[in-house]
């Protein structure tokens, strides 16, 4: 039909190209495409590329960070678990040395009670001493006087007044027990 029409007017047809237009827009699309094929797609490629392991490389960066802030939080979570045992430990440690001091206290007090019962007693015992040692002196003076006014005669003699008191002394405490 398209030779029918150009034959029929003579003139060619506008609607056809002429085949000189097809083989050079054929070659200049092939130019074209080859220059695309080697300029423009391997920068495409290439910018994909980067981008593909900028992003690979994010994902495994984001991995490692994240990876890095759990064995990091692992560790502050250890080390305070660490921490809350060790405030344990010096708690009861502390809890054992109060315990510790409060029973050396005790045991200092109790040493003390002992020293201050213990020089009491002794110095009960000396004052016991003291006046017994005055008293026999004083039962001897009585004893030789009043030994003297039974028997009406002096005793002045120290020797026979010693003797006189010591038997006197040793009756009474005879009697006593």
């Amino acid at each position: 039909m398209s030779e029918s029409l150009m034959a029929a007017s003579g003139e060619p047809n506008p609607l056809i190209p002429h085949l000189s237009e097809i083989v050079l827009g054929a070659v200049v699309f092939l130019l074209l495409v080859a220059a695309i094929a080697k300029f423009v797609v391997p920068r495409f490629e290439k910018a994909y590329a980067d981008r593909t392991a900028a992003i690979e490389g994010g994902i495994a960066d984001a991995e490692q960070a994240q990876a890095e802030a759990k064995a990091a939080l692992e560790q502050y979570t250890a080390q305070l678990a660490d921490a809350r045992h060790e405030a344990a430990a010096i708690r009861e440690e502390a809890k054992e040395q109060g315990a510790q001091i409060v029973a050396e206290m005790r045991s200092q007090a109790q040493a003390e009670a002992e020293r201050i019962t213990s020089t009491a007693h002794a110095q009960i015992e000396a004052e016991r001493s003291q006046v017994l040692a005055q008293l026999k002196g004083e039962v001897g003076a009585l004893a030789t006087e009043l030994a003297e006014r039974i028997v009406g005669e002096s005793l002045a003699d120290d020797e026979r007044q010693k003797r006189t008191v010591a038997r006197f002394i040793d009756e009474l405490e005879g009697s006593a027990n």
